[in-house]
């Protein structure tokens, strides 16, 4: 890490095994720490924290807490899922404010957060770009049906005959740079699971890789799922983690409004180092 950076703390965060280095930036703000190069070496596994993104968190009213993420590229997000579940725990954590319910502040809304049951929920901003059917992605062997839905970032999703068979990485490199895609997309692949349950895999973008988890991926996952009447208004998927992330549903209209419930775990707490 640059030198300058030398004993800022940062929280290890885990959600459903999509990980996270999280910064609160309430009191001193975060600087160089929002550098794309910092950005990327603290995301590196091996010689970095290890993570798929960077979020910088901060209080900014009473009941009412900021986020900023970034992929782990260095590129900014406007939502993830998952990072948002991992901020609502730890603003809680920390003593930001309070369980019972709060507005996190992201780049895709203002999100409605409430800690259920012991974990935290997040009501999603109206989702209403959705195509069951993306008519301009040719289908593949084992692929029954391809949607897409953009859930503060765009989702293509594929209902698939065997998840174990599927070439997660190529088929969603492909995938996620396909010309019809103006922003290019994550790519999700989906099965049935036991007892009316379902079980994703995703390619992220950004990550440029399988993650353990994606929490927009579930939500885009279950919308499309309802569409194609597969699904009713409570979903729960099971991630690669082995970890399920719940979807609840409702429509108004051309509007999909869905909350998302998961793990948002703290793992450790560390101090960044000087620069070697």
């Amino acid at each position: 890490m640059p030198e300058s950076l030398a004993g800022r703390q940062f929280y290890k965060m885990s959600g459903s095994g999509n990980d996270f280095v999280v910064f609160d930036v309430t009191d001193k703000g975060a600087g160089n720490l929002e550098a794309a190069g910092t950005i990327r070496a603290l995301a590196a596994r091996g010689t970095g924290v290890g993570a798929d993104g960077v979020v910088f968190l901060e209080k900014v009213a009473e009941g009412r807490v900021a986020m900023r993420y970034y992929n782990a590229d260095g590129t900014v997000a406007a939502l993830c899922g998952n990072a948002s579940l991992c901020s609502a725990s730890l603003a809680v954590e920390l003593g930001m404010t309070k369980p019972a319910g709060f507005i996190l502040d992201t780049a895709a809304g203002s999100l409605k957060v409430r800690i259920r049951d012991g974990l935290p929920e997040i009501d999603l901003e109206p989702v209403t770009e959705v195509s069951p059917d993306a008519l301009e992605v040719t289908r593949g062997e084992g692929e029954a049906r391809i949607g897409f839905a953009k859930v503060g970032v765009p989702h293509l999703t594929l209902a698939v005959a065997d998840l174990e068979a599927v070439d997660v990485a190529g088929r969603g490199l492909e995938l996620r740079h396909h010309p019809s895609l103006r922003e290019g997309a994550n790519v999700n692949f989906v099965v049935p699971g036991a007892a009316g349950t379902w079980v994703y895999r995703t390619y992220e973008r950004g990550v440029e890789a399988e993650t353990l988890a994606c929490g927009t991926g579930a939500v885009a996952t279950a919308i499309l799922l309802a569409s194609w009447g597969k699904a009713a208004d409570e979903v729960e998927l099971t991630t690669r983690s082995g970890l399920p992330l719940t979807v609840r549903l409702r429509r108004a209209g051309a509007a999909w409004h869905p909350s998302l419930r998961g793990q948002g775990r703290l793992v450790f707490r560390g101090t960044l180092g000087e620069a070697s």
